[in-house]
């Protein structure tokens, strides 16, 4: 497996950080991908393979992946070797877990305007804060601005 660094973004009390992945196997298979470490949390951006992989190897990847990226942020990997997934008696989420409906709404608007006020990227925030793509954070944020928990992004005349 190769990693190296795509970005870095510089916070007040942090970074975040993008890298690829390359999985190369053997038989000529092989899974590109772009993976998000924030606050010691792994999320995988985008994901390229050939062949295609299967629902079950795309729910693995993240853990496949996540030793390795954790220590090129020279961090230090969860638990001991061997005990993968030790605290849950099972496979660990990539994603926190975020509530759904109107309190994870709530909470969206939460980190959102918490960014706005620090001059950091809310969208961004938002990012770390669920481990979610920019795509889908962005979603996230007009959902949350629909149930009124943020105001309008551009007044309509």
């Amino acid at each position: 497996m190769s990693v190296w660094p795509a970005w870095e973004v510089q916070e007040r009390d942090g970074a975040t950080s993008w890298f690829h992945v390359r999985l190369a196997f053997p038989d000529g298979a092989r899974v590109d991908a772009l993976a998000v470490v924030c606050e010691e949390n792994v999320s995988v951006e985008d994901v390229r393979a050939q062949p295609a992989l299967s629902l079950d190897d795309l729910t693995m990847l993240a853990d496949w992946i996540e030793t390795p990226l954790v220590e090129a942020c020279g961090l230090e990997p969860e638990g001991e070797p061997g005990e993968e997934g030790a605290e849950s008696g099972g496979a660990r989420r990539a994603r926190p877990a975020w509530p759904r409906g109107i309190e994870g709404r709530w909470l969206i608007a939460q980190e959102y305007r918490a960014a706005q006020e620090e001059g950091t990227d809310p969208v961004l925030a938002v990012m770390c804060a669920t481990g979610h793509s920019r795509r889908r954070s962005l979603r996230l944020i007009s959902q949350a601005r629909d149930a009124g928990f943020l105001t309008p992004r551009h007044a309509r005349r």
